[in-house]
């Protein structure tokens, strides 16, 4: 007697073909999140927070500090690569006082994290990179220029949300946080513009 079963030994290749292709997905959202410490952060404070009886305004504070530390983390380095490629004496010790004083805000940032229960990333994510990179490719005065401009772009940033959440953060620890450094940043703000000035003209 003979047993044939053609249609499900037919199927048997794409069923195989299926399998491969979910773990082809599931491994490449893995590495996707691996790769982007900003992406992994926000994952994890809103698988938490999905976890949590919170409110929206919770979760603004959580995005806050994610923000707020990206930022920084982009700051810094930018400003380590400025003190050895930038060509004004005025950008290089700018740069060495914001490595300083952004040094003190992620201090702080992280304290308030951990207090929190806030997942912040531990490096550059996919899109501070590509600023990053993107300002590494300059030298000479097109350094000094691309510098001073990423900093008068994320010190906009930084001051508007930190003007914002001083008042409106729903924890008060945030609050405080948000409303110490706030004149800090507002503080960078007018230096950057000054060096703007200084910068437009270079060839």
């Amino acid at each position: 007697m003979r047993f044939s079963s053609p249609k499900i030994f037919n199927c048997l290749p794409f069923w195989f073909s299926a399998i491969a292709l979910s773990i082809t997905l599931a491994a490449c959202s893995s590495n996707s999140e691996q790769q982007d410490p900003v992406a992994a952060a926000r994952f994890e404070n809103e698988r938490r927070i999905g976890e949590a009886d919170v409110t929206s305004k919770q979760e603004r504070d959580a995005e806050f500090l994610v923000n707020a530390a990206a930022g920084g983390q982009l700051l810094t380095e930018a400003s380590r690569l400025a003190l050895q490629k930038a060509t004004l004496p005025a950008v290089r010790n700018f740069a060495a006082r914001l490595l300083k004083e952004h040094a003190a805000i992620g201090q702080g940032l992280q304290v308030v994290a951990q207090q929190k229960s806030i997942t912040v990333p531990s490096g550059l994510g996919n899109e501070q990179q590509d600023q990053y990179q993107k300002l590494t490719a300059a030298s000479g005065s097109a350094f000094d220029k691309q510098y001073v401009e990423l900093l008068l772009d994320m010190h906009n940033k930084q001051e508007d949300a930190f003007d914002d959440m001083r008042e409106e953060a729903y924890d008060g620890d945030i609050r405080g946080f948000a409303a110490k450094y706030y004149p800090v940043l507002s503080d960078h703000l007018s230096q950057i513009k000054q060096l703007e000035d200084q910068t437009e003209n270079l060839p």
